[in-house]
Order: structure tokens, then sequence, then C-alpha cells
């Protein structure tokens, strides 16, 4: 099989991720498991694949460094691959991307998320561990400003994961090291881009913290990711990055200079077969920043637990909200390639004990319901709201 066939598998069997590496067979990750799949893959075949995968060029480079990332479209379905050796030989890791960019509600995420892109400057941050959809997570927040109001944004990525379509924002993607040698080169080359929105990818580096933060105190939007298990852990993480000596100046930047934090995980669930985001939210409140500044990152659990009222969301709060939730939305069966995406509300399963027996009735209605009853059913595809307005208003018009 071609890499393309093993990624037209895996996005057949709902994988997130398939690994190849020499000498064993592909394995998937499914619904967060491992699972093994046909014969081992021999080395000569993974190095021809690798080779078309990077081109001549890179294919170099990788000898020489024993690594590298990029983005490819195999079928119609955009990958993030990355290339490395291991003790047995070349070995290929493979994302499977969302065949279209979702917004916040395609994504199953809560809408006070909204709240990080209110802002016109400032710093906001998605954190979670390695595979949690922060970079999904993120492009939805980008896919919201793109729908709703008209902004320059310009995103630093390495490399290039979703591609986005301009709609009232201008979109600007670059990818390290093809459009810009460095991620802070490219930060400093953004400001003289005048950029409404700035996008890093991923802040790694403390020269790379630094730009981005001095980015968010001049006057721009600045959306960035980076590796954490809780959203006080990103925030120690930014600091303790520096210095101990300027770590005190680093923490008033960031104080001042903060919209919010999320730091999300995936859990699957049984009842609707989906593997959703949970998450803990942090928004840039007086208490938070006055914790930040005080240097008590202990006590950001605490600033989020007291902070519903400001839309704060600790894990299990948001587990709570999850468990009521019902309108879940999932991504209809689709031919791979294929421009547009439907997503179908996904009802919440009954309950079992009394409560369930006291519902029955209540199904039994619902299942007897006539044919032509409404049914909530929501098409991401480009809708031009003009058209949808004078739409309605011609229909109104008919009905008088």
């Amino acid at each position: 099989m071609s890499l393309k066939d093993w990624i037209q598998k895996g996005r057949e069997l709902g994988a997130s991720d398939l690994h190849l590496e020499t000498g064993t067979p592909v394995v998937f990750r499914i619904r967060g498991e491992l699972t093994a799949f046909g014969e081992p893959v021999g080395g000569g075949r993974l190095s021809e694949l690798s080779q078309e995968v990077l081109g001549a060029d890179a294919w170099s480079r990788f000898l020489e460094r024993g690594s590298a990332d990029v983005s490819m479209v195999a079928g119609g379905l955009r990958c993030r691959v990355s290339l490395f050796r291991t003790i047995r030989g070349i070995a290929l890791a493979v994302r499977l991307l969302a065949p279209v960019v979702s917004d916040l509600r395609s994504c199953n995420l809560h809408p006070d998320l909204r709240k990080l892109i209110e802002a016109t400057s400032g710093l906001a941050v998605i954190s979670g561990p390695t595979g949690s959809g922060k970079s999904t997570t993120l492009a939805a927040l980008i896919e919201e400003i793109n729908t709703s109001r008209a902004r320059n944004i310009i995103t630093l990525e390495a490399p290039l994961e979703y591609v986005f379509t301009n709609r009232k924002s201008f979109i600007r993607q670059r990818e390290i090291p093809t459009h810009s040698a460095t991620f802070e080169q490219a930060i400093v080359d953004a400001l003289r881009e005048n950029p409404d929105v700035l996008v890093v990818g991923e802040m790694r580096t403390p020269e790379v913290i630094r730009l981005t933060l001095n980015a968010a105190e001049t006057g721009h939007l600045v959306l960035a990711t980076m590796h954490s298990a809780t959203c006080a852990e990103a925030l120690n993480r930014i600091c303790m990055s520096f210095p101990a000596e300027i770590q005190g100046s680093i923490r008033a930047q960031l104080a001042d200079a903060l919209v919010g934090v999320v730091c999300q995980r995936l859990e699957f669930l049984g009842p609707v077969q989906l593997r959703v985001p949970k998450c803990e939210i942090l928004f840039g409140s007086s208490a938070a920043k006055a914790t930040i500044r005080s240097a008590q990152m202990s006590q950001i659990a605490n600033v989020i637990l007291s902070g519903g009222e400001d839309g704060m969301w600790t894990f299990d709060r948001y587990q709570r909200w999850m468990e009521q939730k019902s309108d879940w939305v999932r991504p209809a069966a689709r031919a791979a390639g294929a421009e547009t995406s439907k997503f179908v509300s996904v009802p919440k399963a009954a309950p079992s004990g009394p409560s369930s027996r006291a519902s029955a009735p209540q199904a039994a209605a619902a299942s007897t319901a006539p044919a032509d009853s409404p049914t909530e059913i929501t098409i991401n595809e480009d809708i031009d709201l003009d058209e949808l307005a004078e739409l309605a208003r011609k229909v109104e018009e008919r009905t008088r």
C-alpha cells in the first residue's frame, strides 16, 4: 500500500494518527488507542515514501538532521507528517487533520471560548498535552474571526496545517522555515505587516515567548499554543522560561497582556461515540492578573474555581456541562476530498435507572412524531449572509 492508501484506511477507521516504522506493521490511533494493522513495512519502502513526501532538497536535509516536519495533501485529506530516525530505521508519524476548518460549535467547544477573540489586543494561549486538539481549537477561533469581522490575520506555523479561505478577514499564512527562517524572524517581520491578529503556532523558546509577549503589548491580539497539563502550568512555563532575575518583569508583562488561557484534553464519550475536548478556561480578570503578578501560580486553580461568573471553567465544571449537553455535533460520513462537510446534532443517550423509565413515554411520543417534524441539521459551508437575509425577506413578503 502507498502512504495515500494508508491515510485513506486511517480515515475509514476513524483514526487520528498513523505510525509507520521499518520492520513493524502500520499502527493507527483510534479513539486514543493504538491498533496494529497489516504486515511489517520494509525499510526500502519507507525510504521511497519518505523521499516522495520530502522531495530532493528536504530529503538531503533530513539525512543530515535526522528529522523533518512537513504538511501534505493525500487523497484530498490534509496531513501533518513527522519523519525521524529510530534504532530500526526510518519512521513516520502522520496526523490526520479535519477535512474542513470548523467553528467552535462544530468542534463541540463551549461558546465561552469566543471571549478569547473579542479582545482587540493581548495574549490568548491554547494549551494541552500532545494530541489534545490544540491546533483544531486554534483553527476554530481563527475561523470564528474570519466569519464575523474584517481583520488582517497573520499565522506563523511549523508546519502549516489547516488552510483557510478568506471570508470577512484577510488571512496570510506563513510556514516556518519555508516562508521565514525562524519563528523569531517571522514575528519581527509580522509586526511590520499591519496585523490585527497574530497567530504563533507554538511558543517553544524564551526568545519566541518574549517576542510574543511584546506583540501582545503593542496593540495586537496574539493567539498562541503551548504544551501544558493545566492553565497554571502554562503560565508557570512562560515565566520559568526566563532567568530568575527577570521573571518579575515577565510576570508583570504577562499579567498586563493576558486575555485568557485554555487547557484542553480529549475524552471519548461512549454514548455518542465521539472524542471531544474537555477544557479548563481562565480569563484575565483582575484576580487572575494579581495572582500572576504576585507569583502565586498555585492559586490559579482557586481563581478559576471562583470565576464562574466571569466565564471561567474548571475541568470538573466543564465535565458537568458535557454531561448535560445533548446537541453534540459530529461529521457525517463523506467522500474523501469533498468540498463541504455536514454536521448533525446527536441526541444525548438516555440515562439508566428510574429516570429513564420515567422518560419512556416521552421517547415513545417522539418516535410517533410526524415524519415532517423539524430536525436541526447544520451544514458547514460558505453562506452569504446578505443573500440569506434577502431570501428571508422575500419569503416573509410572500407569506403575508
